[in-house]
């Protein structure tokens, strides 16, 4: 039987809420998550029907026979959280919580906050700066910047599938201003986009804007089944050779001035990239190469499920599945960066 928060109980009973009822059908707001999420026996309750809808199950052997442990929870003690399960196999007898083995896992920052953090940055269209969640979340600037990255974390499609249709493709550039071409890639970050109309985008950062590795982007995001390709006149985009030697293909040629060619036009992906030049220099001001994938993987993710009014929920959903990430990971040099280049550029700190 469904139940909702107000009637969660402190015994053995499997508490399972598909949907709050405080968090309405349109797009999650703030002050609905504050209400929703008041105390952390409300978190947990929530998270635990994230992760386990059809109710607990023991992370070390998955049994269904769990005991509910409570315990009190001050700043004094070393307990995070306010509620552990115990597995009652005889051969396992394993201690988890809700966070247990989650992205969640070993934070010493209370649930409420993250569901905060969470509903901020879901619904901020240009993002949300880890100052800028220091100040709403009264938290110091390493924590929030941590925050933002673990909740980055979960918004990797690493299974998507590939485009169809009608796909248009270009690239662009993110980094600090410079005069004329020449020194195009000295200070500026690679950016190729691929765009279905009227589907998704996928957003890739590379090493360079050589013909094969753009190509490769192309391979990896889009189906050699596509209705049809778009792109400008640059010679980067050659697919006589490829797979893609059957699909369409049409140049539109913006060096003569020339935008659209009946429905010939590369526009769909250029108006993403605009957003995402916005929310770089009106939000972030500079990103570094290192993480530069991971806020473009956070826009992505956005950007596809800007109609999702249970955005909210789902992402709280992906992050019970996500594995922890330490702090010591995320400050590796090349922990999230494929390939080196020269003196990267640092924006925030760390």
């Amino acid at each position: 039987m469904e139940r909702d928060l107000d009637s969660v109980r402190r015994n053995d009973s499997p508490v399972r809420i598909r949907h709050h009822p405080l968090l309405s059908e349109s797009t999650v707001k703030l002050i609905e998550v504050t209400k929703a999420f008041a105390t952390e026996e409300q978190c947990l309750a929530y998270l635990e029907a994230k992760r386990w809808p059809n109710g607990v199950r023991c992370l070390m052997c998955g049994s269904k026979e769990i005991s509910r442990i409570t315990r009190k929870v001050t700043k004094k003690s070393d307990n995070k959280r306010a509620q552990l399960y115990q597995c009652l196999e005889p051969s396992c007898k394993a201690q988890f919580s809700a966070t247990t083995g989650t992205i969640f896992n070993g934070s010493h920052l209370p649930l409420d906050k993250w569901y905060m953090a969470i509903a901020l940055i879901v619904d901020a269209k240009k993002g949300m700066s880890a100052l800028q969640l220091q100040r709403h979340l009264k938290v110091n600037y390493r924590t929030a910047w941590y925050l933002c990255h673990r909740i980055r974390e979960a918004m990797v499609d690493k299974d998507a599938p590939k485009l169809k249709g009608i796909v248009e493709i270009d690239e662009t550039y993110i980094g600090g201003k410079q005069r004329g071409n020449p020194g195009k890639l000295k200070n500026k970050d690679v950016v190729i986009g691929v765009r279905e109309r009227g589907g998704q985008l996928r957003l890739v950062q590379t090493k360079d804007n050589k013909e094969d590795t753009v190509y490769q982007v192309i391979a990896d995001n889009v189906s050699k089944d596509a209705e049809a390709i778009m792109t400008d006149e640059s010679r980067i985009y050659n697919f006589r050779n490829t797979q893609f030697h059957r699909v369409r293909h049409e140049r539109i040629k913006h060096k003569h001035k020339v935008y659209v060619r009946g429905d010939v036009h590369t526009n769909s992906v250029e108006n993403s990239f605009s957003l995402l030049k916005r929310a770089v220099i009106g939000t972030y001001h500079q990103l570094s190469i290192k993480h530069l994938q991971r806020y473009l993987n956070e826009f992505s993710y956005r950007f596809n499920r800007r109609e999702d009014a249970e955005l909210f929920e789902n992402t709280v959903m992906r992050m019970a599945g996500v594995k922890p990430m330490p702090y010591s990971k995320l400050v590796e040099q090349n922990a999230f960066t494929p390939f080196v280049r020269s003196a990267p550029k640092t924006s925030e700190p760390f």
